[in-house]
């Protein structure tokens, strides 16, 4: 606890000496940007040329992942906002109008399970994914999500069930109407299957983000495991940064996880800024500092596939955040 308190006292005094800009602009200004280019995506899909085809595609794939993955995440760490009031209006925007999942399960399992129980088996662990699931299953994922978080308004209150559905129908339909009636699609199969398309662009990298920053990392009971700043270094992973994945999950996801778990309330541009700061305190306290390479920890999978693999939680675990 000593170990874990001097490093937050390193940590507060980069935050409070970062200004607005830094803490939250930055990130603000990535999710601010995705929302301006959906126009260009949308229009890009009515040209019959294959180029302007592929590059509406393309952007319209990444602005929603950017929206679902960066921005879900952050507004579930209330990492948008120092107002809790505002921090429950983005989680609500989105995690179910832009992801169509239901806000307080997506938050439960995200902060309070993941977070609070990194790596403890059963509960925070996300190490173990039947091998189908690294190439086919995240095909699936945006049909998956809406029927997961369907079957979970069962643990929510009327009210926010209520919500939940109606912001779920009015993101979903709102994507398939624009597809309709601006990008020109003449069927409603062709609009759905370009839906599809868009919404699992960067599935794949997502699910094995996921599995990377975890996987092969020590494992504990839950009335075993070690104090926070042991746990975190221990069970958590960074991989280098990658222009896409950065713009598309933030940093938080990619190269700062292990600050991100210290962390959690933090800024994506924050735990970039704090990042240099904690890799030298974790090697002076000689604590682990995990980072390794994409392609590495998919040869990590893929060898030790059977060992790993014992405990596989079922597809649906995965969706949401």
């Amino acid at each position: 606890e000593a170990l874990m308190a001097e490093l937050s006292e390193l940590v507060q005094k980069v935050v409070k000496s970062s200004s607005w800009w830094e803490r939250h602009g930055v990130d603000i200004s990535i999710l601010a940007c995705s929302f301006l280019l959906l126009p260009a995506g949308f229009l890009c899909l009515r040209s019959a040329q294959a180029i302007p085809f592929l590059a509406g595609v393309l952007t319209l794939g990444v602005v929603h992942h950017t929206l679902t993955v960066k921005g879900s995440h952050l507004a579930s760490h209330n990492a948008l906002t120092e107002s809790k009031s505002w921090g429950k209006v983005w989680a609500i925007f989105f995690i179910e109008l832009c992801s169509a999942f239901t806000a307080e399960q997506a938050t439960y399992n995200h902060v309070k399970i993941h977070h609070g129980y990194t790596n403890v088996i059963g509960l925070g662990d996300s190490s173990t994914y039947r091998y189908i699931y690294m190439f086919i299953a995240p095909l699936a994922v945006p049909i998956i999500t809406p029927l997961v978080a369907l079957d979970l308004l069962r643990n929510v209150e009327w009210k926010a069930a209520l919500r939940t559905l109606c912001c779920m129908f009015l993101g979903l339909y709102c994507h398939y109407w624009l597809l309709l009636h601006v990008s020109g699609f003449q069927s409603p199969w062709s609009a759905l299957l370009c839906m599809l398309l868009t919404r699992s662009l960067l599935a794949h990298p997502y699910i094995h983000v996921n599995i990377f920053q975890h996987i092969g990392l020590p494992m504990f009971a839950a009335d075993r495991k070690p104090k926070r700043i042991h746990l975190m270094s221990l069970g958590v992973l960074n991989l280098p940064r990658n222009a896409l994945l950065d713009w598309s999950f933030g940093h938080s996801l990619i190269s700062c996880h292990v600050e991100h778990h210290l962390f959690p309330c933090l800024s994506d541009n924050m735990c970039l800024k704090i990042k240099p700061i904690v890799s030298q305190y974790l090697k002076q306290k000689k604590l682990p500092y995990n980072e390794d390479t994409y392609a590495s920890r998919l040869r990590l999978f893929l060898q030790r596939y059977e060992e790993l693999m014992v405990h596989a939680p079922p597809i649906t675990e995965l969706v949401g955040i």
